[in-house]
């Protein structure tokens, strides 16, 4: 499972590297495929920065930290970090679809990722305590 969870972080590391270079572009986005989905427009608003930190690079270090985790079969800290970027991706969702209005398919599959993330460490922990118990 640990190596399942490393697949998962990395894939989460590629797609918010992705939103990070969007957020930093200034050019047309290659993402930017209707009115619904632009991810310029999500990743160049203020809801893409926390503090001065853009939200995008928070989820590259959050996923190479539960990579690590996972690795080290820190199970429940895994479990942790994924259910606190769980709720923070469903926020960010919420902003997209409630105030911008608009999606951006980058954090769509993050939030894809990071929900699997969560299922998938909520299953390694209950496996392991039926197996011990």
């Amino acid at each position: 499972m640990r190596y399942f969870l490393l697949v998962l972080a990395l894939a989460g590391v590629v797609v918010s590297y992705l939103a990070l270079r969007v957020h930093y572009s200034t050019g047309p986005e290659i993402c930017s495929i209707n009115e619904q989905w632009d991810c310029g427009i999500v990743n160049h608003s203020p809801f893409a920065m926390l503090g001065p930190v853009p939200v995008a690079a928070i989820g590259i270090a959050g996923y190479v930290a539960m990579g690590i985790l996972a690795f080290a079969k820190r199970k429940r800290l895994v479990l942790v970090a994924a259910l606190a970027g769980l709720g923070f991706s469903l926020y960010l969702t919420h902003v997209e679809k409630d105030i911008l209005m608009v999606y951006c398919i980058y954090c769509v599959t993050s939030l894809g990722i990071i929900s699997l993330m969560a299922l998938s460490t909520a299953g390694w922990l209950v496996v392991g305590r039926r197996v011990r118990g």
